[in-house]
This record gives C-alpha cells, structure tokens and sequence, in this order.
C-alpha cells in the first residue's frame, strides 16, 4: 500500500570545514536514497507535483542533488532545475534500466551533472564513470579497503567523492581522513561551529537595519521584520531590553515589545554598538549558515503552530523557539547559561534546553523533518495533532519565503548602495 503522507525535505552536504556544497532532496517511501521500484509510479507522481509548484524558488538557493527513478526522468522532471543547479542522482534501477539510461545519457547530453549513489566494485558501476562528475559511497555498508580502492580510482580520474551515513565521530574521521569532497548523514546534520563571534551578525542583513532606523519616519514594522530574520539580532535586542538600564516590572519578551521599551532613540545607538563587532571573515559562510538555519526553523514552527490541537504556545513563541533553536552553537555558552537573562516562559525555555512539552514536541519534529527521519516526522506530528498531508506544503511555503527573504538580506548590489 502507498504513504498517502509522502514527505519531501533536503539534507545538506558539507565538507570538512561544515560548509554547504548543497543539498540532497529527500522523499519518503524510500530506501536510503530513492524510492522502491514498487511504488515508483506513484512516488514519482506525488513528488512530480510537488516539485512543479516549488521547485521554482524554494530549491533555487543552492545546487541541488536529487535521486532520479526512471519514471522521474521519464516525466522530464530535471527540466524543473537549470542544468547548474541540479545534479542528477541515480542507482541501480536506472542503472539496470536501458531506456532510462538512454534518456540520462540526454540529460548529461544538456549539460546536467550525474552522480552514482552506492557506488560499488561491479561493472555496471564501472561501465559509467565516464559520465559520472559525483560517486556516492555509503560509509555504512563499504569497509575501509573497498571506500579507499574507489577513492583512488576516483581521484584518477577527477571524479568528487560523497560519503553518505556518515553518522558518527568515527565515520566522519575516516571519510576526512581518505579525502572525500562531500558528507551527508545523521553527524553531518548535527556537527555545528564550537563557537561563531557572540556580536556577530549578518552583514547585509545589518545595513537594512542602519537604514531603517535612520530614516526621517522610521518604519517600526520594517524594522521587526530584519530584526526577526537574525538570531544574533533578535538575542541581542531582547538582553539589552532587559538589561537593568532599560529596566522594567514586566519583562520584554517580544522584539516589537523590545522596539517599544528601547525606543527610537536608543535602538539607534543600539545599532551603531554592533558596528564594533565584527566577524571573522573565515567563518563568515558558515556563521550565515546557521542564521538561515534558525529564519528557516522559526517560519517553519510558526506555520505549524496553526495546525497544533490544543496548542499551548503562541504562534510567537513557536517563532522565537525555531529561532532560538540555534544559540548554542552561536555563543559558547550551555542553553541554560544563554537563556536565564531572557524572559521566555518556563514552558519555552524548558522545550528548548530539555525538549520537555509541546514546545520541545514541535522542536524535535522539526529537526526530524531536517533529517528526512520518516517514521519520527509521523509519531511528533501525530503527538502534536498536525495533520501529516500538511508537512511538506507548509515546508516547501516556508523555504520559498525564507528564499526570497533571504535574496533580498544578502543582495550584494544593496551593500554597494548603502556603503557608497
């Protein structure tokens, strides 16, 4: 019997030094890195339908690596992506599958890339290196001598190396060790920065701001809005509103409440204090990593917050709490230590340092959701009575509205503007 409930996401890949070479798209229904050959016609139905609606923006922001069954390419479904963002992923039922090879071979012909999931010692594997750019090895079924032979045999002839299921310590340190160009699996997704500059922000995002409040008429809502798009700006704000300067008989909680307690006046000298910090140029990519991380994370568990069943967090905090969720790996300090100046309710501040409540419910099914882990993604939404159809919708509007954000916040042309 098919999922009706079939769930798409992306997982990153990452080098050695944590930054992003891209990401894989996921689907549930699968094995390890496609669908089974019995539920490939209608897999490649639902993920057809979903990819024409979002493809477009939500998948634009980097090159994107997608395992192709033959009915997928089939329905011409790597035409959705420029043949520069999209890498074309196959195994073995394409492999074995001679008018699906023939319609890769035009595909390559276009100028997309290929990579070869699994790949193995076999000579159907062999037979394709010269079409392949990418060889995707698992670290999980292959031994050392096998992921070093095919190392060898790659590094001959230029081709880049992903190892998948890199999942622990040990793992990573070998996959590092022998040279490969990329890494996917469940230590990938979790191995964070041990600390990103405390006062750093991002620096395009920070202009908007410098202009907004020095405007003649000051935009209050404008000004929410950039500061709710960065973690480090959005914690800053709120520990100077209730700092003992600013101090106040209700804590501020809230970034437009924050706004208010500060005042126009104050919010300026606020921003000019961020100009002394600054970050450090070599860990700029993956400190703006964790801020789209964290944007991404807090549209994702606000939109949810609609669907929970006797929600007892607002759609607010559900923001802050995906918001939040990323500090720790920002500031060198224990979620406990970061929070106890901020006034989040017990509930909140419990779910983000314990994962306790709805609000730790909601965290972890996010997080699940992040690393394609299907039978969680069902139990967490189930617990918190978000209909399991909605996911992957509500995922691809928010990654759509994060990109567009995001192109916007970045956009080299608006430094250019505000710096000249």
């Amino acid at each position: 019997m098919i999922d009706k409930n079939r769930y798409i996401t992306r997982l990153a890949i990452k080098d050695a030094d944590s930054h992003i070479l891209g990401y894989e798209v996921m689907y549930s229904g699968s094995d390890a890195y496609g669908v089974t050959n019995a539920s490939e016609a209608s897999a490649a139905e639902t993920i057809y339908n979903c990819l024409i609606q979002n493809s477009e923006k939500a998948l634009s922001d980097s090159r994107t690596f997608m395992t192709f069954t033959s009915s997928l390419l089939a329905k011409k479904t790597p035409h959705l992506f420029k043949s520069t963002d999209l890498v074309i992923q196959i195994d073995d039922s394409v492999i074995i599958h001679p008018f699906a090879m023939h319609l890769l071979q035009q595909y390559a012909d276009e100028g997309y890339e290929v990579a070869a999931n699994d790949f193995q010692f076999a000579p159907r594997y062999l037979a394709l290196l010269d079409q392949l750019s990418y060889i995707k090895i698992n670290m999980k079924t292959l031994n050392h001598s096998s992921a070093e032979n095919i190392m060898r045999i790659a590094k001959s002839m230029n081709k880049r190396v992903i190892a998948t299921n890199v999942d622990d310590e040990e793992i990573y340190n070998f996959a590092k060790e022998i040279g490969v160009y990329g890494m996917q699996g469940a230590y990938i997704a979790d191995k964070m920065a041990n600390k990103v500059n405390q006062s750093g922000y991002l620096r395009s995002n920070f202009f908007r701001l410098v202009v907004a409040v020095t405007k003649e008429d000051p935009d209050i809502h404008e000004i929410e809005e950039i500061i709710s798009a960065d973690v480090t700006l959005t914690y800053s704000l709120l520990k100077i509103a209730n700092s003992a300067y600013f101090a106040r008989r209700t804590k501020t909680d809230s970034i437009r409440q924050a706004i208010v307690t500060l005042g126009l006046n104050q919010l300026k000298r606020w921003v000019y204090l961020l100009t002394v910090g600054d970050n450090d140029e070599s860990s700029l990519q993956e400190f703006e990593e964790f801020i789209k991380l964290s944007f991404m994370r807090a549209s994702f568990a606000s939109e949810l917050q609609h669907y929970m069943k006797g929600s007892t967090i607002t759609q607010s905090e559900a923001y802050m709490l995906g918001m939040f969720s990323t500090l720790e790996y920002l500031i060198d300090a224990s979620m406990a230590e970061i929070l106890k100046d901020i006034p989040l309710t017990d509930e909140m501040k419990n779910a983000l340092i314990s994962g306790e409540g709805q609000g730790g419910t909601l965290l972890s099914l996010i997080i699940c959701y992040e690393k394609a882990d299907w039978k969680n993604i069902s139990v967490k939404a189930e617990e918190l009575g978000i209909p399991t159809n909605m996911l992957t919708t509500v995922y691809f509007n928010c990654m759509k509205n994060v990109n567009e954000i995001w192109e916007q916040m970045t956009d080299p042309q608006f430094d250019q503007e505000v710096l000249q």
